[in-house]
């Protein structure tokens, strides 16, 4: 993606089934889940790098003894940094304490992070914030072992005020009125409701206070409390906990818009946002690995049992797509295949663009995330020119020539090194004009890698603002002196805002919004526009359900053509040579490419909750009235 957007956040989550010994005796290693969970983190790197966060809790601790463990990080390694700090403190420990080496059962009573129960979270400040104390995991804690609880998620919920009045109605005083905040006392609620309520009945079994303690951990109902504190929630989101004695669990939405993937045996219990990431860590199969379904959680109880429950009740699947097309890790058996297919499949827009001249077009990719997408292109194209070489062949028959084989055979998409990106370039230079110069200057270019007068095809996995391709890739790719210049996108075009835990938020930041509104002035339909403010105007009090996506009529009297044009203009510079021209994929397409990922909510307004309809509302109605705020 050229316009570089944060997004995302990443989970780990590992339960060891054995006593801390096994581990030892058979891997060598008394931090044999430290170590794991150090890779788990490493490889879902790209999900974030704001911030990071590692906790731990140790089963079967005795008073007084420490059994929680938490550090986070906002440094500019903040994964190093955390796993850093961790073994700084095990070889201080060891420097104290020689005692304590080989001893696995004094390490885990005094050594910090040594835990049975592991979560890890990487994150992107998806509201522009990156302070310490916006870094999960969060730590909810009670001098009653079973009360507390530590909470780590890839999620936004969209009804933040909803559920803020309710933690208000149920008697709490909230510190702050954010999303991951609201969710971690919701569940803290119903957690101390549902162990006070053991409590008393154990009491009344003839059971004494301490004796309670286990039975309360046995019987505690990780689901009941769950459905009671997600009744409410809207929003995406992968949501994963630890109760203080042990128990654990990893909650997926009801329309699994955000992923969740998990391993199991019988030393280990595995869950990560990425499927390769378990591949890879444990050396383990595709096929071992399984999906958390749509509204289900998986529940860890501290006795070892493992389940996947149903909480709330599954609504049409619409898993993000985008995780297909950029942010997911291509490493993914099924994720290398559709962006593969993404590039094949916008290909016969692409052949379209050059009047079929594949003799004269260089082919190349930008960014580097779009190389996969890009072999399927070139793959595409490479079984177009087969079917015209039979066509030519066969044509001449045996009246060919050895000369007119050889030039029919020697046709081949051309493929050239055409950009290079420079070490990342600080624009150091913030308030005047040549700050732009600066930023132009992020890809060089490979002079004589196009002739003059060819067509120049680049493919990149999305264009969301087009500012690095206005102020930077173009005017560069423009020094090679092509005729014409098609940008390809392997996503369509992204025309509303994701609420969801992509940092898609204000309208009017999407290249393709901009162009439409430049439709609308050159048609003389700004009244239009105007119309379609009061109608969102006139919803801001409508519940959530009734509410209409009326931006979608925004879109409506254009077709994705003419839009695309538009865009084409608006990012070609005065002074270019080139012709510019762009391509985006269809919706069709996108569906058949990824076809178990069906949500489509930022190409099509077709929000799998009925928040995101009151959010793209909003999001149009601080357009219009000129806030530059956020919508959610």
């Amino acid at each position: 993606m050229s316009d570089a957007i944060k997004h995302e956040c990443g989970i780990s989550l590992i339960r060891l089934l054995k006593p801390l010994d096994y581990y030892k005796e058979k891997y060598g290693s008394d931090f044999y889940g430290v170590n794991k969970m150090y890779l788990m983190m490493e490889k879902q790197h790209n999900r974030g790098q704001d911030g990071a966060g590692f906790a731990s809790i140790k089963l079967d601790m005795l008073p007084g003894e420490r059994y929680m463990s938490r550090v986070r990080s906002i440094a500019s390694q903040p994964i190093q940094d955390i796993f850093d700090q961790i073994n700084n403190r095990i070889n201080t420990a060891f420097i104290e304490h020689p005692e304590y080496v080989g001893n696995t059962e004094l390490q885990k009573r005094h050594i910090p992070y040594l835990g049975e129960v592991l979560l890890g979270h990487v994150r992107y400040g998806t509201f522009g914030k990156n302070s310490i104390e916006s870094v999960h995991p969060f730590l909810r804690q009670n001098n009653w072992m079973h009360r507390n609880l530590i909470v780590a998620g890839n999620f936004n919920m969209t009804n933040v005020d909803e559920l803020f009045d309710n933690l208000i109605q149920l008697g709490q005083h909230p510190k702050e009125m954010a999303d991951t905040i609201t969710v971690m006392e919701k569940i803290g609620h119903f957690l101390d409701d549902a162990v006070a309520k053991l409590y008393r009945q154990i009491k009344k079994e003839g059971y004494n206070k301490m004796q309670a303690s286990p039975i309360i951990a046995d019987r505690l109902k990780v689901d009941k409390i769950l459905r009671k504190a997600a009744k409410n929630w809207d929003g995406g989101y992968t949501m994963a906990g630890l109760f203080g004695h042990g128990d654990a669990f990893v909650l997926r939405d009801p329309a699994g818009i955000r992923p969740a993937y998990y391993f199991r045996n019988d030393e280990v219990v595995v869950v990560a946002s990425e499927r390769p990431a378990i591949q890879t860590v444990f050396n383990v199969s595709f096929d071992d690995i399984h999906e958390i379904d749509p509204g289900k959680a998986l529940i860890i109880k501290k006795n070892g049992r493992v389940s996947e429950t149903q909480i709330l009740e599954a609504t049409e699947r619409k898993a993000c797509s985008f995780e297909r097309i950029y942010f997911s890790r291509g490493s993914d058996k099924e994720i290398y295949q559709e962006r593969k297919n993404l590039g094949k499949l916008i290909f016969p827009q692409i052949i379209k663009a050059i009047d079929e001249d594949i003799k004269n077009t260089v082919f190349y990719y930008i960014p580097n995330t779009a190389e996969t997408s890009y072999l399927g292109m070139i793959r595409e194209a490479q079984n177009y020119l087969n079917k015209k070489k039979e066509e030519q062949i066969l044509t001449l028959g045996r009246t060919i020539t050895r000369e007119e084989l050889h030039n029919i055979l020697e046709v081949r998409p051309r493929i050239e090194k055409v950009a290079i990106k420079d070490a990342k370039l600080r624009t150091f230079i913030t308030q005047d004009s040549s700050r732009d110069d600066l930023v132009a200057h992020v890809y060089d270019v490979s002079y004589g890698s196009v002739k003059e007068d060819d067509n120049l095809v680049i493919i990149d996995d999305s264009i969301v603002r087009g500012t690095t391709l206005k102020k930077s890739i173009l005017k560069i790719l423009d020094r090679l002196s092509p005729k014409k210049i098609i940008v390809v996108s392997s996503a369509p075009q992204i025309r509303y805002p994701d609420c969801y835990g992509i940092d898609m938020a204000k309208l009017e930041d999407f290249i393709a919004f901009k162009a439409a509104l430049a439709l609308h002035k050159d048609n003389n339909s700004m009244h239009l526009v105007d119309e379609i403010y009061h109608k969102c105007k006139s919803q801001v009090n409508t519940a959530d359900k009734d509410v209409v996506n009326y931006v979608k009529d925004f879109y409506k009297p254009f077709s994705a053509d003419e839009i695309s044009n538009k865009i084409g203009q608006l990012l070609s510079h005065p002074n270019m040579r080139a012709e510019v021209q762009i391509i985006f994929q269809t919706i069709e397409s996108l569906h058949q490419a990824c076809p178990k990922n069906l949500g489509d909510w930022y190409f099509t307004g077709n929000y799998p909750t009925p928040g995101g309809n009151r959010v793209v509302n909003r999001a149009f109605i601080n357009f219009y009235e000129g806030k530059n705020e956020r919508a959610y």
